[in-house]
């Protein structure tokens, strides 16, 4: 080999090892690289953790279904004091709506010492400011890359501490939310505080009130400049709340109509149930900018099962149909009661006498006059008189066809102790033995 090929080689390979050299220092490390989200088992809870920022260190719990949509919806569903994202789940039938229509949950979970979520501080009650809220919208970025959901199509709901937690997620982020639902809460903003105090006496008394335009600047306020769309807010509250009080109810009204620039008069006025009230603030249907129900009677605790079907529609989570149900003749139930002076229990066998799975089902029948239900198993029964609809429990809301339930209750009557003669199984006539 001459000198000159060699010399010529030498700085080939030299040339190709500078080259290879800036290379490797140009691309970043594998420790540098974003990890990207795996999905989490099928139709069980799981925890997830490292899902990003996450400054009150929440704890993350995913529910996906054994079939989930393309691009799916993602729902936020937030516990309340005491509670933790695993009671969420298990005290709500989110899960086995999401089965059904193949949206997504997150359950966040307070580790604090009083399990309450942060509505106070001034960092939660401002976009990116810290605490739970920076928390959650990490949980959202998380599953929205594990599964390619649907990023305008993201909902909240929450009990209590979650209610107000969900009017807070709103305020700060309504980019990221198309729509909450809050059950016995109080108005974006109400419970701040300074002093670093987690409770606020004179939000929770009912006695901040302010004009409508003024609960509204303070979820402006959350992310200045901010001039795209608002989410659409259901509210729920019970007359006797003695935790947070009634009057924290007509304030969310009045906040979330400003932000939504409609009107306080109702469009429309309503009882879907005996004893609630609800009403709607620009429009009509089931998507209405705003949707407020009061219960006349109830206390703080007023989540029962069967409403979450309403929130899912509140949402349009439901908008692909439900599972196709049986159809008139498709369900036979059998009713007897045991009755003494002014009491009896009763014992209901549904049995699905249709070709197809009923996956959750609402049992609706009429007591006799004078008949009051008093404690129920099996099913939550509301309300407690006249047109009654009994929402299956966790374990018990799929009948495979020829497969039947029991389920009974305890009542008072005022001296007709029969037992119901009529029932509907999600909209279609049972026969009756």
């Amino acid at each position: 080999m001459s000198n000159s090929l060699g010399r010529a080689l030498r700085s080939l390979c030299g040339a190709l090892l500078l080259l290879l050299t800036a290379a490797l220092l140009a691309a970043p490390t594998a420790a540098a690289r974003p990890r990207a989200a795996a999905p989490v088992p099928p139709a069980t809870l799981t925890e997830v953790t490292g899902f990003g920022a996450n400054p009150s260190n929440l704890q993350m719990y995913v529910y996906a279904p054994a079939t989930v949509t393309t691009h799916p919806p993602v729902l936020v569903a937030v516990h309340w004091c005491g509670g933790s994202g695993p009671a969420m789940y298990s005290g709500t039938e989110y899960a086995q709506l999401a089965d059904r229509y193949g949206f997504l949950i997150v359950y966040p979970s307070v580790t604090r010492s009083s399990k309450c979520f942060d509505v106070s501080s001034p960092q939660a009650l401002r976009r990116g400011g810290g605490s739970d809220p920076v928390g959650v919208r990490s949980m959202i970025d998380w599953v929205t890359a594990a599964y390619a959901a649907d990023t305008g199509r993201v909902y909240a709901t929450g009990i209590s501490s979650g209610a107000m937690m969900t009017n807070v997620l709103l305020g700060d982020y309504p980019d990221v939310f198309a729509a909450g639902s809050a059950f016995s809460g109080v108005p974006f903003g109400c419970f701040a505080t300074t002093d670093g105090s987690e409770w606020n006496s004179a939000c929770s008394g009912g006695t901040v009130i302010r004009t409508a335009q003024e609960w509204g600047d303070l979820v402006r306020a959350a992310y200045p400049g901010y001039t795209g769309p608002r989410p659409r807010m259901q509210v729920w509250h019970g007359t006797e709340d003695d935790v947070l009080r009634y009057p924290n109810f007509g304030e969310e009204i009045k906040q979330w109509t400003d932000v939504r620039g409609v009107g306080q008069t109702p469009a429309t006025t309503d009882s879907p149930v005996p004893g609630w009230t609800r009403t709607r603030y620009g429009g009509t249907g089931d998507q209405a900018p705003v949707e407020a129900v009061s219960l006349q009677g109830v206390g703080h605790n007023l989540y029962a099962w069967g409403m979450a079907a309403r929130v899912i529609t509140f949402f349009g989570l439901d908008a692909a149909g439900p599972t196709p149900q049986p159809q008139p003749g498709g369900c036979r139930v059998t009713a007897t009661t045991n009755a003494w002076n002014t009491g009896l229990t009763a014992s209901v066998t549904l049995t699905n006498t249709g070709t197809t799975t009923v996956d959750g089902w609402q049992l609706g029948f009429t007591l006799p006059s004078g008949q009051t239900i008093t404690n129920g198993w099996g099913a939550a029964y509301a309300p407690a008189s006249g047109a009654v609809t009994a929402t299956n429990a966790t374990y018990n809301g799929t009948l495979a066809p020829g497969a039947s339930v029991t389920i009974g209750y305890q009542a008072n009557h005022s001296g007709n102790s029969a037992a119901p003669g009529a029932f509907t199984l999600n909209g279609g006539n049972c026969a009756a033995t």
